[in-house]
């Protein structure tokens, strides 16, 4: 993000037919619009050049040539051929038009699909007994081209949301004292901002909210990186006034705006991520690499998106690419996806700050039912989230009153004392010396993460195999409170709870 052409929200314009017109019409219909309507200098337009599976589209270029274009390229399948939505579906080759900004580069305005083969899930082609034609026009690349701007930033889209950004930002501190040899250069960063604050109003007033899966991970991502910038830039950038503007340019034609939402949504997710990035950045500092791993333990933990760790991670990032990042993230999902279903014990629901904050008080919970009931007492199941806390653990009679109250001071009592949380990893066989509990039932693999909390004479309170994700000190939990002990099963208690 942040160069002259691309965008994370972008109007497109378009035109379809089933079963009527198709490449000849598509053509002249581009040619038309693009010549004789806007005056606009078509510089190349592109086709499929064919490969193994399907023939060049020598009828497109040919319906070129005879409208006058000459400077035609072929391009592979990667370029200007459509696949399906999905595993299967209607697909076929492309032609792109491209025309010259007021710098002289080509940009390509408009994209032509020929969906005239049907896709298989073995990824065979048949032809499509009802051709179609789905064509897809950019409107900021269009205005770009139109106004002749150098790129999308000076059309009179962006231009009156770039202005709120402040000229001290060109001067922030930040340029000259952070260590960051790829931390974004102030045009791009303002150019960021500017696209991410427009994305987040849209996306709100469409009824997205913050999450961890689909549109609302998006949108986490998008008010994420806002907002880790607008931190290390000691708050000069003026959010609400763009948002402001964004409603002034764009209100009269999208009536759904709504200030009032976007600012609200905004505002609850910042006030929730703030906290965790402060330590995350503290942690990203310690690192002296950062793999897929370890950005994704950054992101779970911390909330830090891929985007921020990568720009602010310099030199210890040049290893980490984001389709590794990616399967790390499925495999999370994956993850939660049991635990919801109640199938992987130990499970979060998801990673959000105050199940991370349950998470770490279960631990402590873990090491004080040990201390007030026997060391018999072993975790037997979990369900954790944003709600409450759930353990299941082996306990052959019903708790008492006094037993429990008394669990709960110890828990209260570590939190008061903001004891440190360390994760370390070490193989197995060590963690197993040291006294680590493993979960009922789980399997590890050689190397493990352990979980350690001490006590404040460095004495060892809770040890746990464990993946996370924790908080870094239990002062940062709250006050802890049970709410329910009952049977589970033969043999095996459970106690509900929360933080307060």
């Amino acid at each position: 993000m942040g160069d002259d052409t691309h965008l994370t929200f972008f109007e497109m314009l378009g035109n379809f037919s089933f079963g009527g017109y198709f490449k000849k019409e598509s053509i002249q219909f581009g040619y038309d619009f693009i010549v004789k309507e806007l005056g606009l200098e078509i510089d190349f337009v592109s086709v499929f050049g064919g490969d193994e599976h399907v023939p060049a589209d020598t009828e497109s270029e040919e319906l070129w040539h005879e409208i006058g274009v000459e400077n035609i390229r072929r391009h592979g399948r990667e370029d200007n051929f459509w696949g399906p939505t999905g595993n299967e579906g209607p697909c076929g080759p492309t032609t792109e038009i491209y025309v010259k900004n007021a710098k002289g580069d080509s940009v390509e305005v408009w994209n032509i699909v020929f969906n005239e083969y049907y896709c298989h899930p073995d990824q065979t082609l048949t032809k499509l007994d009802i051709r179609g034609v789905d064509t897809g026009m950019g409107l900021e690349r269009l205005a770009m081209v139109v106004q002749n701007a150098d790129n999308l930033f000076e059309t009179d889209l962006f231009a009156p949301i770039m202005s709120k950004l402040p000229e001290s930002l060109w001067n922030n501190p930040i340029y000259k004292s952070v260590k960051l040899s790829v931390y974004p250069d102030p045009l791009r960063l303002s150019r960021i901002i500017a696209d991410h604050t427009r994305a987040i109003c849209f996306l709100i007033s469409d009824g997205v909210k913050p999450s961890n899966k689909e549109a609302g991970y998006i949108l986490r991502r998008l008010i994420r990186r806002v907002v880790t910038h607008n931190y290390l830039l000691r708050d000069s950038i003026p959010i609400d006034s763009m948002f402001n503007e964004i409603q002034t340019v764009y209100g009269k034609y999208y009536t759904e705006l709504n200030l009032n939402l976007i600012n609200k949504e905004f505002q609850s997710e910042k006030d929730k991520f703030l906290v965790a990035l402060k330590r995350g950045l503290k942690e990203l500092e310690t690192k002296d690499s950062v793999d897929a791993v370890s950005a994704f333990t950054l992101y779970e933990t911390y909330g830090l998106p891929y985007e921020i760790i990568k720009e602010i991670g310099d030199y210890r990032t040049r290893n980490l690419t984001r389709e590794a990042f990616e399967e790390e993230f499925k495999k999370h999902q994956e993850l939660s996806r049991t635990s919801s279903a109640g199938a992987f014990k130990g499970g979060l629901v998801d990673h959000e700050p105050q199940t991370v904050k349950h998470h770490t008080a279960h631990h402590l919970l873990l090491a004080a039912l040990r201390h007030v009931l026997g060391d018999h007492v072993y975790q037997r199941g979990s369900n954790v989230s944003s709600e409450r806390l759930r353990i299941d653990f082996s306990q052959p009679e019903k708790m008492t009153p006094e037993q429990i109250k008394q669990v709960e001071e110890i828990v209260n009592q570590r939190i008061s004392e903001d004891l440190e949380v360390r994760r370390e990893e070490m193989p197995k066989e060590e963690a197993e010396k040291l006294g680590a509990l493993a979960e009922f039932g789980a399997k590890y693999g050689e190397k493990v993460s352990v979980y350690t909390i001490f006590n404040k004479d460095s004495s060892v309170f809770s040890r746990e195999f464990c993946g996370g994700p924790h908080v870094n000190r239990t002062g940062e939990l709250g006050r802890f409170k049970i709410s329910k002990e009952e049977a589970s099963s033969a043999g095996v208690r459970r106690i509900k709870a929360a933080l307060e």
